[in-house]
C-alpha cells in the first residue's frame, strides 16, 4: 500500500463510494520528514475521538481533486484523537501524492475513511523481523513503536536510496544498530539490502514483515519461501502485475441474496458492472491492494489478481476482490 505511508495507487478516475461512512477531518499539522516526504496529522473536523486501529492499518483520503488514496497510520493508538499518515511524492504520480505534497495546507478539511487492516501485527510473536523500503516504512514504523512499547523482541531492516530519502532517520538511529539496520544504496556502492541474509538470521519461529517497492517484496517472498506461511506478511502498495490465465470477462456473476445476475463482458471488471447497475458496493483503490471490496464466494472459481490475500487464501477460493478478479468458471456466485 505508498507508505511512509503506504500510498496505494488508485486509478485517476476513482469515484467516491456512495456507501462509505466517511469522516469529516481537518489537517492539523504538516511536517517534512525526508526529501519529498511529509507527515500529516488529521483530527475530526468537529473534534472528538476517531475509530481505533492497530499497527498495519490504513485509511483512505478522499482528496479535493477527486482522487482517493490510501495511507498507512504511522503512530499506534488504542483511543486515537488523531491520525498520523505520511506521503512521499511519487515520481509517476497521477495527481495523488503530488497534490498532497504541493497543495495541502494546515486547516484544510477532507473526508477520510475509518481504518482497515490487511497487514496486522502479531503482537505476541517470539520475535519479529521487519523490512521496509522507501516510503514502505510507515506501517513498519507503527509496528516498531508498538513492539518497543511492549518490550518485545524485534529487528528492523530499512533501505533507502540515500540518507536524504529516509523518514524518521534521527529517531530510528537512537534504537542502535542491534535493533535497527539502516541501508543506503548510494553508500553501499549501489548494492541493495541483503534480504536473504537477514531472513536467514531470523529465528525459525519468528514472524517476518515487509512493505516496500515490488522488487523488494519479490526478493522478500523468495527469501521466505521456506518459512511457515502464517509467519510471513507482506503489503503491496502497487499491483503485482501478474499475467491473467483466466477470464477477465465473458462470464456471469450471480448475487446470491437478491438472485440478480449480471454478465461481465470482456474488458470490464465485476466491480464496474455492479456499480454501473446501481449495486451498493464497497471499494476504494480498484487495484486489489486495499481489501475494501473483499466479497465472499459461494460457488465458482475466481481468478485472483489481488495483493491482499495470501496464496493459500486465494487457493481456498472463498473470498475475492471484485475490483480486479477474473473467473475460471462460467459463473461466479457471490454473497451479495
Amino acid at each position: 500500500m505508498n507508505t511512509l505511508t503506504n500510498t496505494l495507487t488508485a486509478p485517476p478516475t476513482a469515484v467516491e463510494n456512495p456507501s462509505a461512512h466517511l469522516i469529516e477531518a481537518r489537517v492539523s499539522a504538516i511536517e517534512t520528514v525526508a526529501r519529498d516526504t511529509k507527515v500529516l496529522t488529521l483530527h475530526r473536523a468537529e473534534g472528538g475521538a476517531l475509530p481505533p486501529y492497530k499497527p498495519g492499518a490504513h485509511v483512505d483520503l478522499h482528496l479535493p481533486n477527486g482522487l482517493i488514496r490510501q495511507f498507512s497510520l504511522a503512530v499506534p493508538a488504542r483511543d486515537p484523537q488523531s491520525y498520523v499518515v505520511g506521503v512521499k511524492r511519487d515520481e509517476n504520480s497521477r495527481g495523488g501524492s503530488r497534490y498532497i505534497i504541493d497543495e495541502m495546507r494546515v486547516g484544510q478539511e477532507i473526508k477520510i475513511s475509518a481504518p482497515r487492516n490487511t497487514f496486522p501485527l502479531v503482537e505476541d510473536a517470539a520475535h519479529v523481523t521487519l523490512f521496509a523500503g522507501g516510503i514502505g516504512i510507515t506501517p513498519i514504523w507503527c509496528m516498531v513503536q508498538e513492539l518497543a512499547a511492549r518490550d518485545r523482541s524485534w529487528k528492523l531492516h530499512y533501505a533507502c536510496r540515500s540518507r536524504a530519502d529516509m523518514a524518521f532517520l534521527t529517531t530510528l538511529e537512537q534504537f542502535g544498530p542491534q535493533a535497527v539496520h539502516l541501508h543506503f544504496d548510494d553508500e553501499a556502492g549501489g548494492e541493495v539490502l541483503d534480504i536473504a541474509a537477514a531472513v536467514a538470521a531470523t529465528p525459525a519461529d519468528g514472524h517476518l514483515y515487509c512493505c516496500g517497492p515490488n522488487a523488494m517484496l519479490k526478493a522478500f517472498e523468495a527469501a521466505t519461501s521456506g518459512r511457515p506461511r502464517h509467519c510471513v506478511h507482506v503489503e503491496y502498495f502497487a499491483p503485482k502485475e501478474e499475467e491473467s490465465s483466466g477470464k477477465l470477462g465473458g462470464f456471469w456473476v450471480e448475487l446470491a441474496r437478491s438472485g440478480e445476475e449480471y454478465f461481465i463482458p470482456e474488458g470490464k471488471k465485476i466491480l464496474e458492472v455492479l456499480y454501473e447497475a446501481g449495486i451498493d458496493v464497497d471499494y476504494s483503490c480498484e487495484l486489489g491492494i486495499c481489501g475494501a471490496c473483499e466479497t465472499r464466494v459461494i460457488s465458482g472459481i475466481p481468478e485472483h489478481h489481488d495483493s491482499v490475500l495470501s496464496e493459500e487464501e486465494q487457493a481456498e477460493n472463498t473470498r475475492v476482490m471484485i475490483c480486479c478478479a477474473g473467473c475460471k468458471s462460467e459463473r461466479l456466485v457471490l454473497d451479495m
